[in-house]
């Protein structure tokens, strides 16, 4: 079993009132939580890294825990993503590790999502930041919440480490404006429309 030590954690909120135009009735909250993590194929190759996925899906499941926290409970919420990035001994795929565990988790906790979970990943050392893509939780054409939100921390990942982060959101850009299927138009049965 990988030992994929947990070294911190650091949450980052934020509410949007405006972006230029008329101040919003109802702020938009986006949040992300970032964890920092041991990697323990860093300076390796591995074959199968497959089943490591279900080591970190505990790691998924609190994380967005905390994140439902942050947001203020589930109501509302109705967009998220993932990012993971590699310190520089490891590797790409090593962030694909994420993928089910990160997704999956805030999937399974938020009911009946059928969108793909939005998701970045890169390669880089402390200080390094991640647009961490976001989009609706049931339709991936929903243009109004594409959106994006930037993260990093300044003391990771070091070089054998992971980042992986989770980030929701509770509405579409502020002052949406760009026409394409509306909220309100949602079906929800394919995760595109």
């Amino acid at each position: 079993m990988p030992d994929f030590t947990l070294r911190k954690t650091a949450l980052f909120v934020e509410d949007i009132h405006h972006d230029g135009g008329a101040i919003a009735d109802k702020p938009r909250r986006r949040a992300a939580l970032a964890a920092l993590v041991k990697n323990p194929f860093a300076g390796t190759y591995v074959d199968d890294l497959q089943s490591a996925m279900d080591d970190l899906k505990p790691l998924g499941l609190s994380m967005t825990d905390r994140l439902i926290d942050a947001m203020g409970g589930l109501t509302g919420i109705d967009g998220y993503g993932k990012a993971a990035m590699a310190g520089e001994a490891g590797e790409l795929e090593h962030t694909a590790l994420w993928h089910v565990p990160g997704g999956y988790a805030m999937r399974a906790r938020l009911g009946e999502a059928k969108a793909i979970v939005p998701s970045s990943m890169k390669q880089g050392g402390p200080g390094t930041r991640i647009d961490v893509p976001l989009g609706h939780i049931n339709a991936a054409y929903v243009r109004s919440h594409f959106d994006g939100m930037e993260v990093g921390l300044p003391d990771g990942p070091r070089s054998d480490e992971l980042l992986f982060i989770l980030a929701m959101s509770r509405g579409g850009r502020i002052h949406d404006r760009m026409g394409g299927l509306t909220v309100e138009e949602v079906q929800g049965e394919d995760g595109l429309r």
